[in-house]
């Protein structure tokens, strides 16, 4: 009998990702190929959250069509199917099988019944599921609460995914207990406001209660928490963060806007100066690293907002900015207010993102001359004799990579710890040179 293949496309955020892994875990006995020609089945987990996405996610569904062998099976799963189900089973004939955001540990039963399936309730992976983890052998996301409370005005995530729900501090410890089994050592900690965590099971402040009980777990030697929102992360959060000795004093804020009336529109429950405040309890601590994200023409941004922004986002000097042109979403508020016309929103968005790329270099030439822990992952696309790594301070993919130019004849092993000196800044991108490589972490 011939072994059946599985090719899987997971599109959008870390969190997708996650549901994603679960899905391999489910679909074990398949053989994963790297390409739709050969597969018996072909899954797209898709992004819903914006225009572009939503477009990435249709083109990529299409193309696979194109390419599939016959009698295989494609399969449409995520929020992008979740948010659109009623159209896209109308309109997308190409699929197969259409499935949500709720059947994630069912995606084998719905292949096996070639049955599509919207459940009521949204998935959130727990220590049960087997999750097979990709692109990494030492590094895992572990996603910690489904939803959000908070009703921003440009996102219609609550809209398909529902309110905060999150996992319990045990069910998490145990995940990481046995994800350091298999040999992970590096966790980074995501949902869609993980700052909010805990909120809906009575705990005050539930990533402090988290970094307690992940700092007791032997074997896990380093960690980060990504999206923070501004009105539930705490000073004392902040305080915690930069304290560990596990965790990485990173800071992921999206704050997508620094005006007053502009974070007023875009119902971030928070005004400029508590949230600046924040950002500058942040930048105090030492050898913090922070990441934010700005909506460049929201409705309602005038022309002194958007140059309120640039102006702030030069003086602050974050280590990194993600930078969105405004999205026009159903099913949000902003939805029905007045638009600003594309090509202004277009133009600020560049103008926004010029500044960044200036300050993001700002950022990286003070790392210019430190010795700092880094971790190789692998030989770099850019010349065989480079090596690809990343300083433990930054989060896997979304803050770049250094190369390694000079390894002092020290022996290279993948997914090792060393401590490296930054030896200059060419261009954009940082070069090193090994220093030492530590003892084996695990």
């Amino acid at each position: 009998m011939n072994e059946k293949t599985l090719h899987l496309v997971s599109l959008g955020c870390t969190k997708n990702l996650v549901d994603s892994e679960v899905m391999l875990g489910r679909l074990s006995d398949y053989k994963i190929v790297d390409t739709p020609e050969g597969a018996d089945v072909i899954i797209v987990n898709t992004c819903g959250f914006i225009d572009a996405a939503k477009e990435e996610s249709i083109n990529t569904i299409l193309n696979l069509h194109e390419e599939r062998k016959e009698d295989s099976l494609l399969v449409m799963s995520g929020c992008l199917s979740e948010r659109y189900k009623s159209d896209l089973q109308k309109e997308l004939k190409e699929v197969d099988i259409f499935t949500g955001v709720g059947d994630y540990d069912k995606i084998d039963e719905l292949i096996e019944l070639k049955k599509s399936n919207y459940s009521s309730e949204v998935f959130l992976a727990d220590e049960t599921n087997e999750r097979v983890i990709t692109g990494s052998n030492y590094h895992a996301y572990i996603k910690i609460a489904e939803g959000c409370n908070q009703a921003c005005s440009f996102c219609a995530i609550p809209h398909f995914k529902g309110k905060l729900h999150s996992r319990t501090l045990s069910s998490v410890v145990k995940e990481i207990a046995s994800l350091v089994d298999r040999g992970f050592w590096d966790f980074s900690f995501v949902s869609q406001d993980s700052s909010s965590y805990g909120m809906d099971m009575g705990l005050k402040d539930g990533l402090v209660d988290l970094i307690d009980a992940v700092e007791k777990i032997e074997g896990v030697k380093s960690a980060r928490i990504l999206y923070l929102y501004p009105s539930t992360t705490t000073f004392e959060l902040i305080d915690k963060i930069a304290e560990s000795k596990v965790f990485q004093t990173y800071y992921d804020m999206p704050i997508q806007h620094c005006d007053d009336d502009m974070l007023r529109t875009m119902k971030r429950g928070f005004g400029e100066v508590k949230t600046k405040e924040l950002l500058d309890h942040m930048k105090s601590k030492e050898d913090a690293f922070i990441r934010t994200t700005f909506i460049a023409g929201h409705p309602g941004e005038s022309e002194e907002s958007f140059k309120e922004l640039c102006e702030f986002t030069k003086e602050f000097v974050f280590d990194r900015v993600n930078v969105f042109s405004y999205s026009n979403e159903e099913e949000t508020s902003a939805f029905d207010m007045e638009q600003i016309p594309q090509k202004i929103i277009d133009k600020r968005a560049k103008m926004l993102g010029d500044i960044v790329n200036e300050t993001t270099l700002t950022s990286l030439s003070k790392m210019v001359g430190k010795d700092i822990d880094i971790v190789i992952d692998n030989v770099s696309e850019e010349h065989e004799y480079l090596l690809s790594a990343r300083p433990l301070s930054w989060a896997v993919e979304v803050d770049g990579e250094l190369l390694v130019n000079d390894t002092s004849d020290l022996t290279i092993e993948f997914g090792k710890v060393y401590k490296a000196k930054i030896t200059e800044l060419a261009g954009s991108q940082l070069l090193a040179t090994l220093v030492e490589k530590y003892e084996p972490i695990i």
